[in-house]
């Protein structure tokens, strides 16, 4: 097929690109800048904003299907922001995707659009959206993903939506850097006991449920108007993965720690004060980050399995070593 990815420059979108050229595909990137690295393995790049109508349908002419991954990342920011690219840009490659007769869209989302601040131990994709979002990014995320779904069979277009948390790997722009940036600073602290379970995924996995999903959407299959949750199916404790992830590095394992009560407090002051004066930088903790670092969160990811024969084929411990190989080179 002839695929377009949004967001094909960044993190899970160039494996994405990757994986795709692999199966014999025909990839166009749409990123907001040029990626080399892109086209030197065969892909066409095109550079441009997602909230731009005009650009999308022209890149988006031609194409069998869209992956769209671009979006607006992080915990903190100004709403029209997050709206924008995540809402707006997300109409805008529906209706470009209906307008040029694409028969595909694949959207990427995330668990978070659930999170409601409870624990969520293997739930499954019929968890229901919250009243209510402690931050921009899950909400306007969910807003997409009801576009998207909202959007399925109509013009001829099916649209699935996956849901991939907390992607990590080898050329991880977010994540890693984060929590090894912290641990260097010596800001690094656990939330809690550090013994609340969560779910990850290994980049390659997250991409190659991506390619899967495009492969077996279609008007009228079980993954038209679906969504589905990614992760490696073996939750881990937090504290473990961070100290896992730090022995890479050759940091010393996360030793200090504070309280979920305190966290959420001292967030909650933050956000106030940063509101008030106007600042843009994300703060240290947030209400929304005091939640998820202190909750477990893990997923049954049996639907992924049975309707996409997604099945993480790279283990958390292979992952963790081909990261190391790469930080050693």
């Amino acid at each position: 097929m002839k695929v377009l990815v949004t967001g094909g420059g960044g993190f899970l979108g160039r494996y994405i690109v990757e994986k795709l050229l692999g199966a014999g595909h025909e990839v166009t990137s749409f990123s907001r800048r040029r990626y080399l690295e892109l086209e030197k393995i065969g892909a066409k790049t095109i550079t441009g904003d997602i909230c731009d109508r005009e650009a999308i349908s022209l890149a988006i002419n031609g194409m069998d299907g869209v992956i769209h991954t671009a979006s607006r990342v992080g915990v903190w920011g100004p709403w029209n922001e997050f709206y924008r690219a995540n809402v707006i840009g997300t109409r805008n490659v529906i209706d470009a995707c209906r307008k040029n007769g694409v028969g595909r869209l694949v959207y990427t989302s995330s668990p978070s659009v659930v999170f409601d601040g409870a624990d969520h131990e293997g739930i499954d994709e019929s968890y229901p959206y919250p009243d209510n979002y402690l931050a921009y990014y899950p909400h306007t995320k969910a807003m997409a993903e009801r576009e998207v779904i909202n959007a399925n069979g109509k013009r001829g277009l099916a649209t699935c939506s996956l849901r991939p948390h907390l992607v990590w790997g080898p050329r991880d722009t977010n994540l890693i850097p984060r929590l090894v940036s912290r641990a260097r600073s010596g800001r690094l602290k656990l939330v809690g006991n550090g013994h609340n379970l969560i779910d990850t995924v290994y980049v390659e996995n997250a991409a190659t449920a991506h390619v899967n999903a495009l492969e077996r959407l279609e008007e009228g299959s079980l993954v038209a108007g679906s969504v589905y949750f990614i992760s490696q199916g073996e939750p881990v404790k937090i504290g473990h993965f961070i100290n896992e992830v730090l022995d890479r590095y050759d940091l010393p394992p996360a030793s200090k720690s504070v309280s979920f009560k305190t966290a959420y407090m001292v967030g909650s002051i933050l956000e106030f004060m940063y509101q008030l004066i106007g600042k843009q930088d994300e703060p240290i903790m947030t209400r929304f980050l005091a939640l998820q670092l202190s909750k477990s969160h893990y997923f049954d990811i049996s639907k992924a399995r049975t309707e996409l024969g997604y099945y993480p084929s790279i283990t958390i411990r292979e992952g963790l070593g081909r990261l190391a190989l790469i930080i050693h080179e």
